[in-house]
């Protein structure tokens, strides 16, 4: 970090923050030292550390503030890609808040005068009790790093051409105006400010809602994908156990006509008496057998239609999002066009996802492809009459129509041209 002005080397230092607090401080020449990679920082291994670049007069008056961020790796040491220049910065920065010598030059990342950088930047709290600025005010203020303070120079001695007296009330009247305006002046620019880092941190908040959103969605969404491919695979089992068990039905029928015949050939004169004995006995067996394995076989089957039940009435998981919303009774509402709010109950809460327009046609007593049509012309109210070139339309504007059940394709979708009454 090559210092853009070397007179302030001696008042430069680096702040890094943890939160609202000052958690540690050193001169710019040893910030120079772990950029360089000479030294590193155990306990800030595998972090982003926000960190202050602050710049003060030989009073030990604050002049400018750079906020930036800055990444240490797995051995604690900083990241050797960082480039930001600070100093250089600083000498840029836009007015801020007086920290005791003036509007400071403020940069920080809604107040960066090159935007290029603005996202390595970050916004400080103004907020009564958390306010960054007071914070390094303060340390400032302590002087823990030591830097030799010169005190501004007295006025005693210096002569001043004493004509004040005599002012009129009216010049005196336009000093506190003056005076007034400079601290009207400064009050504003510190709640624009505020503003901005304000708005700057709604923007952060939202766009974290939003990806843990789009986790949370895509989470249930591979969910879902397995649930389906478990379906697949539980009817897949049942159909070829249904298949293998129609096989043993079959096998038994066979059996059971040999037994009908093994039995009328015992009935036969006693000369052929005991071969028959034989044959029913062994038949017996056989039956037995394949009764014990057609059992079997209906147990598995029963499990495997439990399970598939099982599988298609599962509840979503206690700890998701949706098992959370649906017992906090939380009702989730859709909006389209033609039918307005639409308070979805959470057993249609697939259906609805996996056809909303079909959903919201449903809702208005039509047709989804009539829905479609109407929602086209009231998306876009032009006379979709042929055009005179292929592919073409008329387009001329025509009337809305705010409700589907009354919107009749071919008429009131053409202007007074095309009307079927022309």
């Amino acid at each position: 970090m090559a210092l853009a002005d070397p007179s302030y080397d001696g008042y430069s230092a680096v702040f890094l923050m943890d939160g609202v607090d000052v958690s540690r401080q050193m001169r710019a020449t040893e910030f120079d030292a772990f950029l360089d990679g000479y030294v590193g920082l155990s306990d800030l291994a595998d972090t982003e550390v926000r960190g202050v670049f602050v710049q003060t007069g030989p009073d030990l008056l604050i002049r400018a503030l750079v906020f930036f961020r800055i990444y240490f790796d797995d051995e604690g040491r900083a990241d050797s890609h960082w480039n930001i220049p600070v100093e250089a910065l600083a000498q840029r920065g836009s007015a801020g808040p007086d920290l005791g010598a003036g509007p400071i030059r403020l940069v920080c990342r809604s107040r960066c005068p090159d935007k290029k950088f603005a996202d390595e930047l970050w916004d400080p709290d103004m907020t009564p009790g958390s306010n960054h600025f007071q914070s390094i005010r303060k340390a400032v203020e302590a002087n823990h790093l030591k830097f030799k303070r010169k005190a501004a120079a007295s006025d005693e001695y210096i002569p001043v051409l004493r004509t004040a007296i005599g002012k009129s009330d009216a010049a005196i009247a336009s000093q506190e105006a003056v005076a007034q305006r400079n601290r009207l002046a400064h009050i504003i620019r510190e709640q624009r400010l505020r503003i901005k880092t304000l708005q700057s941190a709604h923007q952060d908040s939202l766009a974290a809602v939003q990806r843990e959103n789009r986790l949370e969605h895509r989470a249930r969404q591979e969910e879902v994908d397995e649930m389906e491919r478990r379906l697949e695979r539980a009817r897949l089992e049942s159909e070829k156990l249904r298949k293998r068990l129609e096989r043993r039905d079959l096998q038994v029928s066979e059996l059971r006509q040999q037994l009908e015949e093994a039995m009328a050939l015992a009935a036969a004169p006693r000369g052929m008496e005991e071969a028959a004995q034989a044959e029913v006995v062994l038949l017996r067996e056989q039956l037995d057998r394949k009764q014990r394995e057609l059992d079997g076989q209906l147990e598995v089957s029963r499990e495997l239609e439990q399970a598939l039940d099982d599988a298609r009435g599962q509840l979503p998981d206690e700890n998701s999002l949706i098992r959370q919303l649906q017992d906090q009774k939380v009702f989730l509402v859709g909006y389209h066009a033609g039918v307005g709010h639409i308070t979805l109950p959470f057993n249609d809460f697939r259906r609805y996802v996996d056809n909303p327009a079909g959903y919201a046609a449903e809702k208005c007593g039509i047709s989804e492809p009539a829905y479609r049509r109407w929602l086209e012309h009231y998306e876009e109210p032009v006379c979709r009459a042929p055009g005179e070139k292929a592919g073409e339309i008329c387009g001329q504007p025509v009337m809305r129509i705010s409700q589907p059940a009354d919107f009749e394709p071919g008429v009131h979708d053409r202007c007074d041209r095309h009307s079927p009454a022309a």
